[in-house]
């Protein structure tokens, strides 16, 4: 495996990255994925990561923060390989390159979520060391009506 990795900054490498994010967030549109990761970077120190080996392969979308449970951490929000360019070291390379870049800005820990469903992801990020330590819980607040 070959490639190179960088951060998407400019507009064309945010939104190059975008086909390939699509298959993990397909219910993001092309121009409303642009507008995210910009109002994301202002806001909450959001960060597109991006392997290219000719084209773009692989793309993380990740975040430097802080709390008392975990301290200072790098979470690792999206992280998704082309699917016809999976298993081919891509997806790994990318995940190296984030867990280094943590160390760098002296993180404690890497997080992610995984939803329950996505076996090979589990597979994934266990060969990769990872442990699963806790349970998330979410509340769809738009679809939930207030209980009485």
């Amino acid at each position: 495996m070959r490639g190179r990795i960088a951060l998407a900054q400019e507009d064309h490498e945010i939104r190059s990255c975008y086909p390939v994010m699509a298959e993990l967030r397909p219910h993001v549109q092309a121009e409303e994925f642009f507008v995210r990761v910009k109002r994301q970077s202002e806001s909450a120190g959001y960060r597109l990561a991006f392997l290219t080996d000719g084209e773009v392969k692989a793309v993380a979308g990740f975040r430097v923060v802080e709390s008392l449970a975990w301290g200072k951490f790098l979470y690792l929000d999206d992280l998704v390989a082309k699917s016809v360019d999976r298993s081919k070291g891509y997806g790994g390379a990318l995940f190296d390159w984030l867990v280094e870049s943590a160390r760098a800005e002296g993180c404690d820990e890497l997080h992610l979520n995984s939803m329950v469903q996505r076996f090979d992801a589990h597979r994934f990020y266990l060969n990769k060391r990872m442990s699963i330590e806790c349970h998330h819980f979410a509340l769809k607040l738009r679809a939930c009506a207030p209980e009485s």
